[in-house]
């Protein structure tokens, strides 16, 4: 026997959410997240997508992320990558953030070898 999945619809979704509806189907155009449909048109989605969504949310709204900084990070999370670094501007790889912190040390170096040398 084939057991039905959990479904909610867009009202019951954003009330366990806590934001409005236009939100979701917001969230839903930007990270492609594919809803299913009734035979009337309405939307529902599963447990799955509401798992998602929580995600997205917490992304956003408690750590901060910009939308593509939320994308970045939930294919990163969905491919099981390194750890993801988040702020209000911008969300980088760990690894990219410890380069560019590297390349901008030796940059200082540089620059305080030649004021040294100038004094």
């Amino acid at each position: 026997m084939k057991m039905q999945q959990q479904q909610f619809r867009i009202g019951t979704l954003a009330q366990e959410l806590d934001v409005p509806k236009f939100v979701i189907r917001f969230w839903e155009k930007e990270f492609a997240i594919k809803s299913s449909r009734t035979d009337g048109g309405q939307r529902y989605y599963t447990a799955q997508d509401l798992s998602t969504f929580k995600k997205i949310k917490e992304l956003l709204y408690t750590q901060k992320f910009t939308i593509a900084g939320a994308k970045d990070a939930l294919q990163t999370r969905t491919q099981g990558s390194s750890a993801v670094v988040g702020s209000t501007k911008t969300t980088m790889h760990t690894q990219a953030t410890l380069q560019l912190s590297k390349d901008m040390l030796l940059q200082l170096r540089e620059k305080l070898y030649k004021l040294q040398r100038i004094l």
